[in-house]
C-alpha cells in the first residue's frame, strides 16, 4: 500500500513538471500581433494656450487723508457706490501742543494789537470832528483798526485750523472730510472709528480710508510664458473662465502685453491685460481667480491622423500603413509632413495619406 501511494506521488509530480514544461514553451512562441486600424478624417485644429491670473478692476484707488488724526466717523462700507467728492469718513485733528501754544499766542497778540488800534483810531476820530487832525491821519488810524480786526480773525481762524482741523470760513472744504475722488464701488474700508490716520508726504505713504473703483471696467490681468509670448497680439479675442462661477465664460480683448520679461520661480512669463466689456463685468467681482483660453494658431477642414498613431524622429513624422492583412498584417513606414497639432490629431500637410489609408493602432487582445 505504502509502495503505491509513493507511485502515485512520483506520477503527479512528474505531471506537474511536465504541465510547466509545456506551458512554458507555448508562451515563448511567437505569436502574431493584431493591431486596431485608425483613418485620417477632416477635422478643425486649434493650437490653444491657457494664461492663469485674476479679474481686477483697471484703476483702483487707494483714498488717503489730507491731514493726520483719528477717525471719528465712517460713513461707507465695502460694496457701496459713491461718487466723486461724497464724504467718505471724518477725521478729528489731534494738534501738537507747540503749534496749538503758538496759534492761542497769535490770538492774544491780535487781540492787543486791536484794542491798541481801536483807541488810536478813536482819539483821532474825536480831534478829527474838532478840525484839530488831519485827513490823513484819521484814514491811516482807520485803516490800521481794519487791518487789525482782519488780523484777529485771521488769527483766529488758524487756532480753529490747528486745534479742529476746521477752517471757519471753509468748513466744508476742510481737510478733516474724507473725500472720494472718483465715482464707483467701494472694495474695501481697512480702517476702523478711532484708528490713528497719517497724511502721505515724502516720507510716509499715509494710511488707506478706503479703496474705491469703476467696476464697470474690468480687466483680466494674467500671464504667459516666454515660449508662447510671440504667438500673441494685441487684439486678440480670448475666453476668460472663473472658477467660482460654473461654466462661466466672457469674451476678453487683449490690451497690452508687458514687453519685459518676470522672473516666476525660475521660469520667464509676461504680464497680459485683456478687457471686459461693461455687461460681462457687471457680473463679475474684483479678485476673481480666472483663466484665459487664447486660440493661438487654427486650421480649418484638413486632413488629419490621430497623434496617437504618428511616430516621430527629429523633424519627421511617419505613420505605419497597412499593406496586406492575410495571412497577418503587414504595415509600411510611411513618411508625410505633419502641421498643426491640438494634441489629439496631426494636421497632413503633405504626404500619400488619404481618408482611405489605413493607418496601424494599438495591439488589439485576442
Amino acid at each position: 500500500m505504502k509502495k503505491f501511494f509513493k507511485i502515485l506521488l512520483w506520477v503527479v509530480v512528474g505531471l506537474i513538471f511536465a504541465g510547466t514544461f509545456v506551458y512554458l514553451y507555448l508562451n515563448s512562441q511567437n505569436k502574431d500581433e493584431v493591431y486596431s486600424l485608425e483613418y485620417p478624417a477632416t477635422q478643425t485644429i486649434e493650437k490653444t494656450t491657457v494664461l492663469t491670473g485674476k479679474v481686477e478692476p483697471r484703476d483702483e484707488i487707494d483714498i488717503k487723508p489730507q491731514i493726520s488724526g483719528i477717525i471719528s466717523e465712517i460713513l461707507v462700507e465695502a460694496g457701496d457706490h459713491v461718487n466723486n467728492g461724497d464724504i467718505i469718513a471724518k477725521i478729528k485733528v489731534i494738534p501738537e501742543e507747540a503749534q496749538l501754544s503758538s496759534a492761542e499766542n497769535r490770538v492774544s497778540v491780535a487781540q492787543i494789537s486791536l484794542e491798541e488800534a481801536r483807541l488810536t483810531f478813536e482819539r483821532t476820530s474825536q480831534l478829527y470832528e474838532k478840525k484839530y487832525e488831519s485827513r490823513e491821519k484819521y484814514e491811516a488810524d482807520r485803516a490800521a483798526y481794519e487791518r487789525a480786526k482782519r488780523e484777529l480773525d485771521q488769527a483766529r481762524d488758524q487756532l480753529t485750523i490747528v486745534r479742529d482741523g476746521v477752517s471757519a470760513a471753509n468748513a466744508q472744504g476742510s481737510n478733516t472730510l474724507v473725500r472720494s475722488t472718483v465715482t464707483g464701488i467701494v472694495l474695501e474700508v481697512p480702517v476702523k472709528v478711532g484708528s490713528s490716520v497719517i497724511q502721505a508726504n515724502t516720507f510716509n505713504d499715509g494710511t488707506t480710508i478706503a479703496k474705491v473703483a469703476d467696476m464697470t471696467d474690468l480687466i483680466f490681468k494674467g500671464k504667459v510664458d516666454e515660449t508662447e509670448v510671440d504667438l500673441l497680439k494685441e487684439g486678440m479675442t480670448v475666453n476668460i473662465s472663473v472658477g467660482a462661477i460654473a461654466g462661466s465664460e466672457y469674451p476678453a480683448v487683449i490690451e497690452k502685453i508687458a514687453p519685459m520679461a518676470t522672473d516666476d520661480n525660475g521660469t520667464n512669463t509676461f504680464e497680459v491685460k485683456a478687457a471686459l466689456s461693461a455687461v460681462e463685468a457687471a457680473n463679475l467681482r474684483a479678485g476673481y481667480s480666472a483663466n484665459a483660453n487664447v486660440v493661438l494658431e487654427r486650421v480649418e477642414d484638413v486632413l488629419a491622423v490621430p497623434e496617437s498613431v504618428v511616430e516621430y524622429e527629429g523633424d519627421k513624422a511617419f505613420v505605419n500603413v497597412l499593406t496586406d492583412s492575410v495571412p497577418s498584417q503587414k504595415f509600411e513606414r510611411r513618411e508625410f509632413t505633419a502641421g498643426l497639432s491640438d494634441g489629439i490629431h496631426v494636421q497632413v500637410k503633405e504626404g500619400k495619406i488619404t481618408k482611405d489609408t489605413p493607418l496601424r493602432g494599438n495591439v488589439e487582445k485576442k
